[in-house]
């Protein structure tokens, strides 16, 4: 397909930092999708980043409006859960109303993501910091799931993680994981993970998200897109035709 051919466009807003998400989203996304991308001031995953990068939302979501995409994704999973209960709904509002588009954020695919898979307790791996895994973690306890076992590496600036291979992920994925634990989440959209998604789901037995994957997931659902995507894990092979949650 040529692209002038592709029928639908998605906004990404992502962290400037970032150097994971377009080679990642543009490697996964069908052909009739094109990637257009907005970035938001963010170099280093603390506390205070990951809430002055969404002073910038309206601005560049406006910007994203002017290619006419046809749907606004905020997929940063520490930003979008950073203030509990509610927030990426909040976000996800702000980001509708500047732009004029669908939107959605990653902590709201996440979520959504867990109820369609059947997920109850969750097990979490991030290359973050642990206060920043905790605060994710707070998040999906508050919306009624259980954090069965975390782990995080502790790396803080986000040019770091985008530097980690992805086998970092398999190893720190194996050490998160618990029996108990209905599927792995490996959060953060700089990192390397999504060509590891199905050889970990096949040594655990169980659904391993993403914060791209579960991004691309709840992206492709606003766009209306249900065809398969093989290569990326149950998510986005078994799962892009469920009813929404």
């Amino acid at each position: 397909m040529k692209s002038n051919e592709r029928k639908q466009r998605l906004g990404l807003l992502l962290p400037s930092s970032n150097s994971t998400q377009e080679p990642e989203f543009s490697e996964v996304l069908p052909p009739s999708i094109s990637l257009h991308t907005a970035r938001l001031t963010l170099t280093s995953i603390d506390a205070d980043s990951t809430v002055k990068i969404v002073e910038e939302l309206e601005h560049e979501a406006g910007k994203l409006a002017h290619a006419d995409v046809d749907a606004v994704l905020l997929a940063a999973t520490a930003p979008t859960s950073r203030k509990g209960l509610g927030y990426d709904r909040e976000l996800m509002g702000r980001i509708a109303s500047a732009s004029g588009k669908p939107a959605t954020t990653a902590s709201t695919a996440m979520l959504e993501a867990f109820s369609v898979v059947g997920a109850k307790r969750i097990a979490l791996a991030a290359p973050w910091s642990a206060e920043v895994n905790q605060t994710v973690a707070n998040f999906i306890e508050a919306n009624g799931y259980q954090v069965a076992n975390q782990k995080a590496m502790g790396v803080v600036k986000n040019n770091d993680v985008g530097r980690l291979d992805s086998y970092s992920a398999y190893d720190l994925a194996l050490e998160a994981d618990t029996a108990d634990a209905d599927v792995l989440f490996l959060a953060c959209g700089n990192w390397w993970v999504m060509e590891q998604v199905e050889r970990i789901e096949q040594r655990l037995g169980k659904p391993v998200l993403t914060t791209n994957q579960v991004s691309i997931w709840a992206a492709l659902r606003l766009l209306e897109f249900r065809e398969p995507l093989r290569g990326w894990g149950r998510l986005l092979e078994e799962f892009l035709t469920a009813e929404k949650a």
